[in-house]
């Protein structure tokens, strides 16, 4: 299965191979590479080696989201990821995205290159987010949340995941169409870690090709997650094989782009993954494979 995905005038396909997203987080606080890559020379290195690793997307963020974590203001945003934007932009070729819920922050890095907007909240914290995005021509990543990161794994609770979900991505998709955003320029996540409980997030994976039905590509961020960690009791610097495995079961459930910090590391792991899975279509009735969307 393959999307059209338009952005700022330009079309890509995604689809016929997986996608990888790099994650680059300017920020002190964030639950795995906090601090890491807070100043602007340390981000820009950072950047340019992840694209060096193969990534399509490049994902800056300058706010933590991690369970708990506290909001802070536009201004100190843009102060932490316009010059690493402004770094990046002349040096690489591929899409960058601004990890943002502030529209006064996505306006500012649009204007210096950006091409998507990944927002968390899927438009909903910030009024002004859908303006900014149907006028810029930006493509758009809707994830579920349930709350804000301040609440989100205070008892989280569903009757139906994947139902709730769905309809959220129902209703999410009808707003921005209704707000001059088309289907071709819309990503979905259905926000892995974000408002959810352990047996939310294994069925999430493990169910992914319920949302097939929106036809838009499914992003999904697995790296390092909690998740990972309540099975294998580990801390996120020792959440690599669990997050590889978690990205090989997304892509053969159905998603299209992986949001990862290792691009390297999954990037061999799927072309193992695929050299098994053809030699066996070729071989076998079909069954569930990686080419489940591509």
């Amino acid at each position: 299965m393959t999307y059209n995905f338009e952005v700022k005038g330009k079309s890509f396909v995604i689809g016929r191979r997986p996608w990888l997203m790099g994650v680059l987080n300017v920020t002190p606080d964030s639950f795995f590479d906090g601090g890491r890559y807070f100043s602007v020379e340390k981000a820009v290195a950072r950047g340019l080696e992840l694209v060096s690793q193969g990534i399509d997307i490049l994902d800056i963020g300058g706010e933590s989201s991690r369970p708990g974590s506290n909001p802070i203001s536009a201004k100190e945003e843009m102060e932490r990821v316009l010059p690493v934007i402004r770094g990046l932009r002349p040096r690489v070729s591929c899409l960058l995205s601004i990890d943002t819920t502030k529209a006064l922050v996505a306006r500012a890095a649009l204007a210096e290159g950006v091409e998507i907007i990944n927002d968390i909240s899927a438009l909903r914290f910030d009024q002004e987010m859908v303006k900014v995005a149907a006028e810029s021509r930006a493509g758009v990543v809707l994830m579920h949340m349930k709350g804000t990161p301040q609440t989100m794994q205070i008892n989280p609770y569903y009757e139906d995941v994947i139902a709730e979900i769905s309809g959220f991505f129902r209703e999410r998709m009808d707003y921005v169409r209704e707000k001059g955003i088309p289907a071709e320029r819309i990503i979905l996540d259905p926000g892995i870690g974000f408002g959810k409980r352990l047996e939310d997030n294994l069925r999430l994976i493990n169910e992914l090709d319920s949302f097939l039905s929106f036809q838009r590509p499914l992003l999904v961020g697995i790296s390092r997650k909690s998740f990972i960690g309540q099975i294998l009791n580990l801390p996120a610097e020792e959440r690599l094989e669990g997050t590889v495995a978690s990205a090989v079961i997304s892509l053969m459930r159905g998603a299209a782009i992986l949001r990862v910090h290792d691009p390297q590391a999954v990037s061999r792991a799927i072309r193992v993954a695929e050299a098994i899975i053809s030699t066996q279509q070729t071989s076998s009735p079909p069954t569930k494979s990686m080419d489940h969307v591509h």
